[in-house]
């Protein structure tokens, strides 16, 4: 009698690993590639894998102007015009120590900036 079950129940676990090769398997590529799976009450996304962008070129970097950039041209500056402007010279004594400011300008000015930069005062 022992012996009868262990035949009876063999076959019972080989069919309940094995008897249905449609849901949740590693090995079914359908779920992982397909997307989307659809059955009677529930909808399954599934994550694509792998980097969407891969083998495309990179976008072109976003250039910034500073601070000081934009004054110029809100100015209509050359860079021939920067020493003999008084708006510019008077914006730059403001921000001295906040926006960057070309060196030589300063030198050419005579502005001296905080060198501190730990914003302690």
């Amino acid at each position: 009698m022992i012996r009868a079950r262990k035949a009876t129940m063999a076959p019972a676990l080989r069919s309940f690993f094995h008897a249905n090769s449609r849901p949740y398997h590693h090995f079914n590529r359908q779920l992982e590639l397909g997307g989307v799976l659809s059955r009677p009450g529930r909808t399954f996304m599934f994550r694509k894998r792998g980097n969407p962008n891969w083998g495309r070129p990179m976008p072109p970097a976003t250039v910034f102007c500073t601070e000081f950039e934009l004054q110029v041209r809100h100015l209509h500056l050359t860079a021939e015009q920067y020493v003999v402007s008084a708006e510019l010279r008077k914006w730059c004594e403001g921000n001295r120590n906040r926006c960057y400011i070309p060196e030589w300008l300063l030198d050419e000015w005579g502005i001296h900036v905080n060198a501190d930069l730990s914003g302690a005062a």
